[in-house]
């Protein structure tokens, strides 16, 4: 039999993980930057995007040939710009942390580790089979766009309907 105490004592629910705790594990946003900038501060952004997409046109990393080059291993042209673009992004995670280095405004940058789960391996595959048809990854989509390759609308559609239909299923899906 319970006492007086124990039938006062609320009683402790353990909830699944809301949305935002499930964020938080994956450690999603965890640098986003908490100062408030007028809306031209983002011309940058612009500026960047521009030149970054005349250099892969430049590099012809989003000709449908050189995808399709890479995928039928005919060619190392993507496979030395993707290695190259590794190693620079290796590079750059060690120099910020071993120098500690900050953002342009001052914040710090917390690099926080990574879990590996079977999830990434069938959202690889998924990526790279929808980069073998389409000939087209979604970071030049854009790009392909801008230079008159219209019919990528279709591919970019495509790409935001799976980023949607993943927000919808990612409870139900392995991680």
């Amino acid at each position: 039999m319970e006492t007086k105490e124990e039938m006062t004592q609320p009683v402790i629910v353990k909830e699944a993980n809301t949305d935002f705790e499930v964020r938080s594990l994956d450690t999603i946003c965890i640098n986003e930057s908490r100062i408030e900038h007028s809306w031209w501060h983002l011309l940058k952004y612009l500026v960047a995007g521009l030149l970054f997409g005349i250099l892969l046109v430049k590099a012809e990393v989003i000709s449908w040939f050189r995808i399709q080059e890479m995928f039928r291993l005919q060619s190392f042209h993507m496979y030395g710009v993707i290695g190259a673009a590794v190693v620079t992004g290796m590079i750059s995670v060690w120099l910020i942390k071993k120098f500690k280095v900050k953002t342009i405004y001052g914040e710090p940058i917390d690099l926080h580790p990574k879990q590996f789960n079977r999830g990434q391996i069938y959202g690889g595959l998924l990526f790279g089979a929808g980069w073998a048809l389409t000939g087209a990854c979604p970071g030049p989509l854009y790009a392909l766009i801008g230079t008159g390759a219209t019919v990528i609308i279709v591919t970019l559609i495509s790409a935001i309907a799976g980023t949607w239909v993943y927000g919808r299923l990612r409870e139900k899906l392995p991680h």
